[in-house]
């Protein structure tokens, strides 16, 4: 697998709609008012605007991934880079090592009828029973795909620890049967993040990436609801962005597999959770940096298995929480 992969033909990363804007005016537009201050003025009422106006809203798109036949998981997620969104779920679920694991793959819209009645004929587990009523319902949302083939020894992982896992947009953790499942012992990956030496990346890199994100995230610019796992090779940054925090550093680490390439930090728009950094210590990065503050229980595993840690990276200002 070294030819480089094919993106979904046009699919779309937002739509416009027409939205109804009310708002209130500045102190200074009362109806009827002179141009006084507000305290001066106690019984005026504010006049309320309306304003009509298309916006650009994100695709947030259900991704079906079966694996050799068995419906494994539904993602919800932005429908862009599902090559790598595939690659990186299957590594963050333990089901490959290597992305030569995956012996092929295609993803498929469904875009009528007759790709619903396909996907319920492919369909080779108990689940098909469940489609043979092929619900419209299912049309009016975008959908696709991803048919996976793996190697033998993945597909006994896969029997070994199938679960169906309805997706949630803000949750990497939906579905999931039992506390080992939910919260697994990583030590396995503890070595190799105590032998990076990475030292602690600086205020200035970080900085950099923040503001290259800032120019490079183009559907957020567009939408404002995507989120973005982003990391620097050399003066490139590669940028990687989903309605889904967990799916867009799943995209991330797809990209390192598939590049053979080693990564040192990745910077993401958003909080930093539990399911982040268990994907952030099973690809052996050394550094995570966010946007936004992680939660106590991400610092203490981060901390146990020896990961680099950073939040509230800002303009001028960024707290290290791990990796002191």
């Amino acid at each position: 697998m070294t030819e480089p992969l094919a993106p979904v033909a046009s699919a779309p990363l937002a739509r416009t709609h027409l939205t109804q804007k009310h708002y209130y005016a500045l102190d200074n537009y009362y109806t009827g008012a002179p141009v006084l201050p507000a305290e001066s003025q106690p019984n005026l009422v504010p006049q309320t605007y309306i304003e009509s106006k298309p916006a650009s809203l994100a695709v947030e798109a259900a991704v079906a991934i079966v694996i050799n036949g068995i419906h494994y998981a539904v993602l919800m997620a932005s429908p862009s880079q599902l090559e790598y969104l595939a690659i990186g779920f299957l590594y963050s679920e333990g089901l490959i090592e290597h992305s030569y694991e995956l012996l092929d793959w295609e993803i498929i819209p469904v875009t009528d009828i007759s790709s619903l009645q396909k996907f319920a004929q492919d369909s080779t587990d108990d689940e098909s029973s469940l489609l043979e009523a092929l619900p419209e319902h299912l049309l009016d949302y975008d959908t696709y795909i991803i048919e996976l083939t793996l190697s033998q020894r993945c597909h006994q992982r896969i029997q070994a620890q199938r679960r169906q896992l309805a997706g949630r947009t803000g949750c990497g953790m939906c579905g999931i049967t039992g506390l080992t499942q939910a919260l697994p012992n990583l030590g396995r990956y503890q070595q190799s993040l105590a032998q990076a030496k990475t030292v602690q990346p600086s205020l200035e890199y970080l900085l950099k990436i923040r503001n290259q994100i800032a120019t490079t995230q183009h559907t957020h610019q567009l939408t404002g609801a995507v989120h973005a796992a982003a990391a620097m090779q050399g003066e490139q940054l590669y940028l990687f962005e989903d309605v889904g925090r967990h799916n867009a550093l799943d995209k991330l680490i797809g990209w390192q597999l598939r590049n053979k390439t080693e990564v040192e930090c990745v910077v993401m728009t958003s909080r930093m959770s539990i399911e982040l950094i268990q994907k952030a210590i099973r690809m052996g990065l050394p550094w995570l940096a966010g946007m936004s503050a992680p939660t106590s229980t991400a610092v203490r595993v981060a901390q146990r298995y020896g990961l680099g840690l950073a939040g509230f990276l800002r303009e001028d200002r960024v707290t290290y929480y791990s990796g002191l």
